[in-house]
Parts: C-alpha cells; structure tokens; sequence
C-alpha cells in the first residue's frame, strides 16, 4: 500500500463508519416507540423522521461546499500560507444558521406543506405534529454540524465527525430511553432525546473546530480567497439544483413500488438496502476524494492530482469486485436478515440479478461526485444529474408496460451509470481546458 492508498484509507474509514451510525439516530427512535406504543406512534415516527430527512438532505450542498471550498484553501495553504481557512467556516455557519432561521420562521407552512405531501392518518397526522415542533428547534444545530463535518473534511480530518456521530447515537439513546422510559414520555420524549442529541453533536463539532483553527497559522487580515467568494452562490446553488434531481428520483422509485402492492413496495424497499449499504462504503471513498483531490487541486499540484485520481478508481473498482462477491453469493441471505416473510422473499427473487449491477453502474458516479466537490466543479454534478434523471424518467414510463417493475430498477442502473459517464465526459473537458 502506497502513501497515496494510506492517505485515501485514513480518510475513508472513519468516513465509513460515520454513514454507518448516521440512520441509527432514527432507528433508535423506532425501536423505542416501538417497544411502547402501537402502529400509530411508530407511523409518526418514521413519517416525522422522513420530513427531516428530506428537508435536510436538500441542505448538503452546505457539507459539500464547505468541504470543496475548505480543501482547497488547505491546499493553498501548505504551499503560500496566505488563504484563510476560518474564514470559509464563519461565512458557511452564517449561511447555515440564516437557514435555519428560515425554516424555524416558516415551521407552521413548511409543517402543513410536509404533511400535505405525506398524507398521513388523522391519528398519525396529530402525532407527527408533536414530533415536528420539538425537532424543528434542532435545524440550526444540523446545518451548522454540516458545515462544520465540510470543515473537517476539507482540513483531511474524517476522525472528529466519526466521533462525533457515534457520540450523538449513544447521547441519543440514552436521553431518549430517559425521557421514555423513566418519564413516562411518548413521541415527546423521542423528539426531546434527538433534539439533545442534535445539540450535543454540535456543541462537540464546534469545540473539535476550534481546537482544529489552533493548529493553523493563519494571516492577520483573515484573507478569504476570492475565487471562493465569487462563486460561493453559484457552487451552492449547483448542488441545491443537483440534490433536487436525486430526490424527485428517490421518492419516484419509492412511489411506483407503493402503487404496485404492498408486496412489491417492501421488495424495492428492502433491495434498496443493498444500494445503500454499498453507499455508504462508496461516500467514505467519495469523502476521500474531496478531501484529498480539492488539497492537490488547491495547491495546483496536478501530477498529485491525477496520482490520487486513479488511486481512487483502484479501490472503487476492489470495492465493485467484492460488493458484487458478496450480493452475488450471500443476496437472499443477506434477504432474510431483513424480513422474514417468505412471500417477500421470494417475490424479490427475480430481482436480485439487478443488485449486482449496483456497484459497477455505481461506483464512478460516488467517486466523481467526490472529485468533482474537491474541484468545485459543481456544474457537472448538477449536468450529469440533470440529463440522469431525464433519462431514468424516459426509460421508465417507455418499457413499464412491458417490463413492469424491471423497468423502474433498470431506469435506476442506467442512471446510476449516466452520472458517472457525463461526469467524465465533463472531466475530459476540464483537463483539456487545463492542459
């Protein structure tokens, strides 16, 4: 193993295990009202947590920006000492918490809108409502920890968000159980355990941040580069645009199975778990290339950029052998750790051949998308997504009558595949303006 390899390696592991622990905060949520409370509570649970997890998602063009932005003053850093890496912290945790301020002014339409989109029982509604007015109040302590994990990622630094996601986990498990189990609290008290949770992790990240800004020796004036300044609005605004495809094709995906029967929607459902399972392996790799690539690229050290470039590749297509290894031969069992029901089981059976397509149609859009956030090159993530989206809509509704539910999982393959081909299209492009 090169120093390149040791590098990407130190960064992807902690990145790994952090996606990993992320789901468990509303897992944890679930499994508590699940051991007190009926169908009703646990549906206000994962319809409340859904709300989040969307109205967040859409925010990680902070986490991406912040982290592109970061690595490559970092970069310029090492070889001028003249770029101001706080700087890029205060501007993005300003941007965050204006943000944040937004969604706690509009919490009463975006709460209506939410649950409008859901359509949740009456019961369920009532529920989702609580859970919506307590967990609201975590916004700003969310999007500022996004900024901040950016952060540490741009300063090669994947170890203080790992240790901070595990510590939310456990805080939120604790003050949860707490609250429910020794205060006799419901969905109020799940709501309350995230919301400290949430909290809690902030508080940690921005301690990690300023023992981090301690070891940097930065200009008096604070100088922010004006590259970064110039195009600050336009490389959010990309991956804003960008996140927006991803999500109108993840709810679609999720709806088609829904209007097929319950039997069909928890076979996508569960199959899905095998994208993302390989995600979160493939995000750790991605969070490398940020890192390491926006580093190389802000020091204008081409030759390293490339090096880190291929070495990248190396280890996605490793990770595309053994993924497919493993869904090849340990598929249905890895299927009956998640359900034991045999109808579903064997329903998904003729469909298990398109999970093994998942890592080879996958793997070089997760690692461009890291490579292109190192270079802010945040244009061609929000192309290739554009015309992938296209693209999966016309596949689907074109060979849906005759393919039925295979079309929509081959429309996801074809564009899974499409990211990754225009993106290195795009990057062809930029080396040949470079060169």
């Amino acid at each position: 193993m090169n120093i390149r390899d040791k590098e990407i390696m130190h960064l992807a592991i902690p990145s790994i295990v952090t996606n990993v622990t992320i789901p468990l905060l509303g897992l944890v949520d679930l499994a508590i009202v699940g051991h007190v409370g009926n169908a009703t509570l646990i549906g206000a649970i994962a319809v409340g947590s859904m709300i989040f997890n969307v109205m967040y998602w859409l925010m990680g063009f902070l986490r991406m920006g912040t982290s592109g932005m970061t690595a490559q003053a970092y970069g310029v850093y090492l070889s001028t000492q003249k770029s101001s890496l706080s700087s890029i912290l205060r501007g993005n945790l300003r941007m965050a918490l204006l943000i944040a301020l937004g969604f706690l002014v509009l919490q009463l339409p975006l709460r209506w809108l939410s649950l409008w989109l859901m359509e949740p029982s009456g019961e369920v509604a009532a529920l989702v409502r609580v859970y919506f007015n307590i967990c609201i109040w975590g916004a700003p302590a969310v999007l500022s920890l996004y900024v901040m994990t950016g952060w540490f990622i741009g300063m090669q630094n994947t170890r203080t968000p790992m240790v901070v996601s595990i510590a939310q986990n456990l805080i939120n498990i604790v003050a949860s159980a707490i609250l429910v189990f020794g205060f006799g609290m419901k969905i109020e008290g799940v709501a309350l355990g995230t919301l400290i949770a949430q909290w809690s992790g902030a508080a940690m990240a921005f301690y990690g941040t300023l023992r981090e800004r301690r070891k940097v020796a930065e200009t008096a004036e604070h100088t922010q580069l004006p590259s970064f300044r110039s195009s600050f609005s336009k490389v959010n605004a990309d991956l804003f645009l960008r996140t927006l495809f991803m999500v109108a094709v993840n709810l679609f995906f999720t709806s088609v199975g829904a209007r097929q029967g319950d039997v069909l929607l928890s076979v996508n459902t569960l199959l899905m778990t095998f994208f993302m399972v390989f995600s979160y392996v493939m995000d750790g790799f991605a969070y490398a290339g940020e890192a390491l690539c926006g580093k190389s690229f802000g020091a204008k050290d081409w030759m390293l950029f490339r090096a880190t470039n291929r070495r990248l590749f190396l280890w996605g297509a490793v990770m595309v052998v053994v993924f497919t290894a493993v869904y090849a031969f340990g598929g249905r069992a890895f299927l009956s750790l998640l359900t034991s029901d045999e109808m579903v089981i064997e329903a998904a059976q003729p469909y298990l051949p398109w999970i093994l397509l998942i890592p080879v149609t996958g793997v070089a859009a997760f690692l461009f998308d890291g490579i292109f956030v190192g270079m802010l090159a945040t244009r061609g993530m929000l192309v290739s997504c554009a015309v992938a989206t296209i693209v999966f809509f016309a596949v689907y509704y074109n060979l849906f009558p005759q393919w039925g539910n295979h079309a929509l999982w081959l429309a996801l393959m074809v564009y899974l595949a499409l990211r990754g081909v225009v993106q290195w299209l795009w990057m062809m492009n930029l080396e040949k303006a470079a060169s």
